[in-house]
């Protein structure tokens, strides 16, 4: 089989010779692992199921000086600190007056495209994820400021929705011109979840977000491709209604979150939803031993990928406090299982 049937393979819920995996990390992870070894030779030893072109960007970035830049839609970041900082959002009030909303094309980037076709002319065997993040919740806030939108939910729900369709509408155009590249997937980002639950509870969540994602997600389908969605935090609660509306892969999974342990996603969920990710980035990876963590790996190989449904990966990409002999024992875990 090759890679992208390997991937197509777990996606469609069918027992894999491999199961596949994907293994990012922080440019100073990686610069220590090159120490370890003594080269970055062993980056060559990821075997890679998946490759990600992008033909939109949906978070571009205009330098304001050495701080702060403006972001696509007028918000103001700071960019000295971890995470990035919202200063000011474009929206101040509940309100679209004076407001230019961004068009779809301000987003494009043809150059980004023209090299998609190149990276997918040069693996044709590899699953290729076209990549769209910032989704509609986040976006909402990015607009608006966190605590002003959540507010906006409850006490501006036509205000709130107004500029959910607004986004929802710039998204299915930016679907629209990613699905020209001969993609297998689209993958989202939107984190609706923190550590206990959905943010903004799955009541709203279903009011607000649910029925756009749906159009979002049929867009995806019509062009004949796979749905993939990230998420942090806790979504357990909302999982069914996802498989309901469409996404195939649920993407992050973070063991630590409330009703995120893996193996009960799998037995509840697995027939209805391919799980990537679940490898705990706030626990195994920092705090365990290189013994702890290759078991866990190869636990995660055997009971997640049985039957199909899963790809294995760190729920996030690996964080600078990742000790050095973990992130080694990383390696060695996940390319142990490489094909021959």
């Amino acid at each position: 089989m090759t890679p992208k049937e390997i991937v197509l393979g777990q996606i469609r819920h069918r027992d894999t010779p491999f199961v596949p995996y994907t293994l990012p990390f922080e440019d100073e992870v990686g610069l220590r692992i090159d120490a370890h070894y003594g080269s970055a030779d062993w980056r060559r030893r990821l075997f890679p199921y998946i490759v990600s072109v992008s033909a939109v960007d949906t978070d571009p970035k205009t330098p304001i000086d050495a701080t702060y830049v403006r972001d696509g839609y007028g918000g103001i970041w700071r960019q000295d600190m971890r995470p990035w900082h919202l200063e000011k959002p474009p929206l101040p009030t509940a309100s679209f007056d004076g407001y230019a909303f961004p068009t779809a094309e301000s987003f494009f980037r043809p150059e980004w495209k023209a090299a998609g076709f190149n990276t997918c002319r040069a693996n044709p065997d590899r699953f290729i994820v076209g990549v769209l993040g910032w989704g509609l919740f986040e976006r909402s806030w990015n607009l608006r400021g966190f605590e002003n939108a959540l507010m906006d939910a409850i006490t501006e729900p036509e205000f709130f929705a107004e500029m959910l369709d607004r986004l929802t509408e710039l998204y299915i155009q930016f679907v629209r011109y990613t699905v020209d590249l001969p993609v297998d997937g689209i993958l989202f980002g939107d984190d609706w979840g923190d550590q206990r639950g959905v943010v903004m509870g799955p009541a709203r969540w279903r009011t607000f977000l649910k029925p756009r994602w749906a159009r979002i997600y049929a867009e995806v389908h019509k062009a004949g491709k796979i749905t993939m969605g990230h998420s942090c935090g806790s979504v357990a609660e909302i999982i069914p209604d996802l498989a309901e509306i469409g996404l195939d892969v649920l993407e992050s999974c973070q063991p630590e979150a409330g009703g995120m342990n893996p193996y009960e996603l799998k037995r509840r969920f697995g027939r209805d939803m391919t799980f990537w990710g679940c490898l705990g980035s706030q626990s195994t990876i920092p705090r365990g031993t290189p013994a702890e963590i290759q078991a866990e790996v190869r636990r995660l190989r055997t009971e997640m990928a049985r039957g199909g449904g899963f790809i294995l990966a760190p729920a996030k990409p690996l964080q600078p406090e990742t000790p050095t002999a973990n992130a080694v024992a990383l390696v060695e875990a996940f390319t142990e299982g490489n094909p021959a």
